[in-house]
């Protein structure tokens, strides 16, 4: 009963302190209880997913046969045909195997993390690293990683509405509490749920299965397998394609049987036919491609949390980014201060606390040192204790922004932990978005000191008064235009800028409405965020690719244009206020003429992203906040950042960007265009190649000629070129000019462009040659059925070179640029040659050894076959 505690008794019981563990310690107790997870559910175990293998209906069917194999006696194909259906479900499993594994390993990545004091020092952990006794550090939008007691609360607000159902958040305090239900524990936070305001700190109490959570087994933060678009259009696919096939195979046997072959020969025959030609792996595939694409896609700093964003970012049409630390480095700072009526200059690089101030004397003299004066270090005070970052030796920990006045004040020697000490904070009101202002109230001796920083149009709205030359005067009209002159300046120059306000109190008042009212202007401190080097390539590779490229910032228009302009994204621009204004429909009819949204809330990303959709835009929308949670869920492509981003936005969004780079999101477009590429070339593959096996089978019957394979035949190509190869195309390096078409439509058919048409003619192309080869040298015995059996085999290894592209010739694609392709055929050339050759297997697959006139036909129908896709290729 951790809530009815005094917060001594809380420390002495877990052994721990107000500064935390030390990490010794906390590695002991991570040994003693274990990791901060939950149990889950296991996943589809590997015997489970090889008994999935079987359940299909007609390898059911196929099975059956062979105990009636049995039964009459022909225990060699009975066996070979089990063989093969056993080697079909091994290369199942391991396909699906492989797929499962791979999602949990993205589960692996995307787990949340916590900032804990270890060592007395503020630290990122991963969250299941936490365990009993931690301090943990907690801020808005951080998921809390186990249960602990308030220690420390500042406006803190938590949404415990996945534990106690309560939709309205619970305000933390520290006090001790009464004997209560779960719901009114308001001196204690539970793992799972969310900070939706404010600041605190908590003792960890409970870890793992015995927290609240894990008492009632609640699996939180999972990634699942989930069944992407494609999946399902070809699951359904599938199904279609199964009652098709199903019918021609009922009709190939009864033809066979009209034709006088055996019945139970003609039945082994369709079924066969049947589990070859139905392409019932073709979902597996296309989730283990879709997942392998998810590893590359890590590598290019873009984590996907959902299936579902690989094949939607190859069909993105706008990328709607946030302007600081994704188009900029995201290392501000400071280089221009106003401290009226002086402007200075400040030198420095990134967080780096060596710099100079340098004072401008008039328009045309040159900045000299200067050093501070009581004004400027006040200014500079202000932005070092109305602040909650910290910068230590490895890191920046916390807001990029506020780090930057930590530096400026740092170079004029005021430095965080000594100010924290002379001028103690007892309380504060923190920022939000709709305020765009924070308050840090310090106590000196019987004086309380008000500390504001925020916009600076709003600072100066909340203040009567400004200090000049060190004297306090009344704010005109005259000099708040002065200022704004100022401020609008730095924007103009792509400098963020913050203003500073203070007053004095002499009590500390219970209703903080007042506190930010009266205020004394002190001055402006204005930081710079470059754009980062490689964005203005990416903008202009998204531009070739037909996508448009929008900046949505909370920063003023005029930065926001100057950063633009740098960047290359080009056309009007709005800020937030102004899209207040605008009813849906204007908003709908301007937004495709928009380049740059200024001053938004996240409230007004949503209205983007509706405006946006109903212009039939595939959109990509970059969030890091709490309230940016609805947009990225709105958004087709929510992305959130990896670095800056809070847990909330993270959970919402379908992709992480590891390094917060805009071009990371134009490499994950580009590779989500490749990954669907490949998976249509596999699909066409596949399907052309199940087609021409069908054809086969159909046209010998339909033009008398003696059956050209067996069923063990059928089966083995339906190994060998179903398995290996197609699995190859899914490895296909990216095309040539990959960026310099438009993107795919979303609801376009995989058979779209002509691709269906395609896909039947190739495969009557490859029956009619097989056909011939058989009729030619003779039909009707062993040899001619081996050369018929060889052919298919080989005409589909050739047509695997045709599927590498739809447009390009195979040999300006070049042969040997897919090596694993080149094996793939390699080994069922090799696979083919034993069965032909292998004295033991020739009874087993009806096979007699062909002679070099033979090769010289098959090799021949194979280069026909290559040449018909070239034409193809060239005609279309």
């Amino acid at each position: 009963m951790w809530h009815t505690k005094e917060l001594e008794q809380v420390f002495t019981e877990l052994a721990t302190g107000d500064q935390g563990l030390t990490e010794n310690l906390a590695d002991m107790r991570l040994k003693e209880s274990g990791y901060n997870e939950l149990k889950e559910r296991k996943g589809r175990g590997v015997l489970t997913i090889f008994v999935e293998q079987f359940k299909d209906l007609f390898i059911g069917v196929l099975i059956l046969a062979t105990i009636v194999s049995f039964l009459l006696g022909e225990t060699i194909d009975a066996y070979v045909i089990l063989i093969i259906v056993f080697v079909n479900a091994v290369m199942g499993l391991a396909q699906e195997y492989k797929a499962e594994k791979a999602i949990e390993r993205l589960k692996e990545l995307s787990s949340p993390s916590a900032t804990v004091l270890r060592d007395r020092n503020i630290r990122a952990i991963p969250a299941r690293a936490v365990v009993p006794g931690d301090i943990v550090i907690l801020k808005a939008g951080d998921f809390i990683p186990a249960d602990g007691r308030v220690c420390e609360a500042s406006y803190l607000k938590v949404d415990e509405a996945s534990l106690t159902g309560e939709s309205i958040p619970s305000t933390k305090v520290t006090e001790v509490l009464p004997d209560a239900p779960l719901a009114d524990r308001e001196n204690m936070v539970y793992m799972g749920t969310v900070v939706t305001d404010g600041r605190g700190k908590a003792v960890v109490t409970a870890t793992g299965m015995n927290t609240e959570m894990g008492k009632i087994a609640e699996e939180i933060q999972a990634m699942k397998l989930e069944k992407t678009p494609l999946h399902e259009k070809l699951e359904r696919f599938s199904k279609y394609l199964a009652g098709i096939i199903g019918g021609l195979c009922v009709i190939i046997f009864f033809l066979g049987i009209l034709r006088g072959v055996d019945t139970f020969e003609m039945f082994l025959t369709a079924v066969s036919l049947a589990v070859a030609a139905i392409p019932e792996g073709l979902p597996a595939i296309v989730t283990i491609v879709l997942a392998l694409g998810v590893q590359q896609m890590i590598r290019r700093n873009a984590l996907v949390r959902r299936l579902k964003a690989v094949e939607t970012l190859g069909s993105a049409t706008i990328i709607c980014s946030d302007k600081t630390g994704t188009i900029t480095r995201n290392e501000m700072m400071v280089s221009q201060l106003y401290s009226s009526p002086r402007l200075y200059t400040l030198s420095g690089q990134g967080y780096s606390q060596e710099g100079s101030f340098y004072l401008h004397a008039g328009s045309n003299a040159q900045p000299h040192p200067e050093e501070p004066d009581t004004q400027l270090l006040l200014l500079l005070r202000i932005g070092a204790l109305c602040n909650d970052s910290r910068i230590t030796a490895e890191s920046v920990i916390g807001d990029p922004t506020e780090a930057s006045l930590l530096v400026s004040a740092a170079k004029a020697a005021l430095h965080k932990e000594e100010l924290d000490i002379k001028y103690p904070r007892v309380k504060e009101i923190p920022f939000s978005s709709e305020r765009k202002l924070m308050t840090t109230l310090h106590k000196i001796d019987t004086t309380y000191h008000v500390y504001t920083k925020g916009a600076p149009d709003v600072i100066l709205d909340l203040c009567t008064h400004v200090l000049e030359g060190g004297t306090i005067k009344e704010l005109t009209k005259e000099k708040k235009d002065e200022i704004l002159s100022v401020y609008h300046e730095m924007a103009s120059h792509a400098l963020r800028a913050l203003a500073m306000a203070y007053k004095d109190i002499e009590t500390l008042p219970e209703d903080t409405g007042s506190v930010e009212l009266d205020l004394i202007f002190v001055g402006i401190q204005g930081m710079r965020d470059d754009p980062r080097a490689e964005v203005k390539e990416a903008i202009s590779v998204c531009r070739k690719a037909g996508i448009k490229s929008m900046m949505i910032t909370g920063d003023y228009k005029t930065t926001a244009l100057a950063v633009a302009a740098d960047v290359g994204i080009t056309g009007g621009a709005l800020t937030g206020q102004e899209l207040e204004q605008m009813t849906d429909e204007q908003l709908a009819e301007d937004i495709d003429g928009i380049g740059v949204v200024a001053r938004v809330s996240p409230e007004h990303k949503t209205l983007i992203v509706s405006a946006l959709k109903a212009k039939g835009h595939v959109v990509a929308m970059t969030g890091d906040g709490v309230n940016d949670a609805p947009s990225l869920k709105k958004a087709d492509i929510g992305i959130a950042m990896g670095i800056t981003g809070t847990d909330v936005a993270k959970e919402a969004a379908d992709m992480v960007l590891m390094d917060d780079n805009f071009a990371s999101i134009v490499s994950a477009v580009e590779e989500g265009r490749h990954i669907f590429d490949n998976i249509i070339k596999f699909i066409y593959f596949l399907l052309c190649c199940n087609v021409g096996e069908i054809f086969v089978l159909f046209l010998a019957i339909l033009l008398g000629l003696s059956r050209p394979l067996l069923p063990i035949q059928i089966l083995w190509i339906n190994l060998i070129t179903d398995g290996f190869p197609a699995l190859a195309l899914g490895s296909e390096p990216p095309e040539e000019g990959i960026m310099d078409r438009p993107p795919r439509d979303p609801q376009e058919s995989i058979f779209a462009g002509g691709r269906g048409a395609s896909i039947v003619e190739m495969g009557l192309v490859m029956s009619v040659l097989v056909l011939a080869g058989f009729y030619f040298v003779g039909q009707g015995d062993a040899h001619a059925r081996t050369l018929a059996f060889s052919s298919l085999v080989f005409v589909q290894l050739a047509h695997a070179f045709n599927a590498r592209s739809e447009k390009r010739s195979i040999f300006k694609v070049g042969v040997f640029t897919n090596m694993w392709l080149i094996g793939a055929v390699i080994v069922s050339v090799v696979l083919q040659l034993a069965v032909v050759y292998t004295p033991v297997l020739q009874p087993v697959f009806g096979t007699s050894p062909l002679h070099l006139e033979d090769w010289l036909i098959i090799l021949g129908l194979s280069g026909i076959v290559v040449v018909a896709g070239e034409i193809k290729k060239k005609v279309n």
